[in-house]
């Protein structure tokens, strides 16, 4: 049997976070079965109809979202990212998938290059992959010292309780998969011209580090998994089904409601003034490609 991560995305604190309407259970081998397509579709465009609620909610409440995608290496990550944001206006749902840090940066605050990238009022912010990779990538990697991963557990609750002291709604989702699927994933990229960008040297080492992120995982979730902002758990050897559940889950903890559409009218072209275009033989054209697909 694969050596799953089985978290239950309860939190190892007391009480109850105000979004944590119910503990997470593990799914079993029969709920892990493919969705049909057909219902897939259907459920993930009335979930994105919800967030295009939610995004003209935030417009006219002035709320701030943040959204915390964490995970291992093809977990699924990015393209429930992509799902989320798909019908949104990019202006309003950023995505943050911060590179490495330069010299300057490293010689910041560790959390301060973040902090540059938390939303305004109206605004979601969705990081792919976030200050976590203290807890995670560099400290099993060797990227930070002993000293500047234990600072980073003291503050980063700290921090966070910060943000949602001042009205941020923070939410944190950890994408849990198999080594199994994962080896798959891996595998399929490497047959993949379209998708093999997607593996680096440091996505395979991880595979050699299984259980030394396992570790950091749990100890990351020792101590950052608070009640003001609790990480929940996707299962995600099954892509489309984690997709639904992560949304569904992301709705049901955000006090939305529908906002009144304005009333709007196309008005009537006016009529032409004579003006006169130039001749389009003046203008460059891209060439007709589409017409040698006939």
């Amino acid at each position: 049997m694969a050596n799953h991560e089985r978290e239950t995305g309860k939190s190892s604190k007391s009480g109850k976070s105000p979004q944590s309407k119910a503990p997470a259970k593990p799914q079993s081998e029969t709920a892990q079965e493919k969705l049909r397509k057909q219902a897939y579709k259907a459920e993930l465009y009335r979930l994105q109809a919800e967030l295009v609620k939610v995004q003209e909610w935030m417009r006219t409440a002035g709320a701030r979202i943040v959204i915390i995608f964490e995970g291992r290496d093809a977990a699924g990550k990015g393209g429930t990212i992509k799902r989320v944001t798909e019908y949104l206006n990019p202006r309003v749902a950023t995505i943050a998938a911060l590179p490495m840090p330069s010299e300057r940066e490293r010689s910041e605050w560790y959390f301060q290059r973040y902090i540059a990238h938390l939303p305004s009022a109206g605004e979601m912010t969705l990081f792919d992959r976030s200050w976590y990779n203290r807890a995670g990538v560099e400290h099993v990697m060797g990227f930070c010292t002993k000293e500047e991963y234990a600072r980073f557990m003291h503050q980063c609750p700290i921090f966070e309780r910060m943000l949602v002291e001042d009205g941020i709604l923070l939410r944190k989702y950890w994408f849990s998969v198999s080594d199994s699927e994962q080896q798959r994933r891996f595998e399929s990229r490497l047959d993949d011209p379209m998708r093999r960008w997607k593996l680096s040297p440091m996505d395979l080492e991880s595979l050699k580090r299984w259980e030394s992120y396992s570790q950091a995982k749990d100890d990351m979730f020792t101590m950052t998994d608070i009640p003001e902002a609790p990480w929940f758990v996707v299962e995600s050897d099954d892509k489309e089904r984690a997709r639904i559940n992560m949304i569904a889950h992301l709705l049901s903890t955000i006090p939305y409601h529908d906002v009144p559409e304005p009333a709007l009218k196309l008005p009537r072209r006016p009529r032409s003034t004579g003006y006169v275009r130039p001749p389009l033989d003046t203008q460059t054209f891209v060439p007709d490609h589409a017409a040698s697909l006939r």
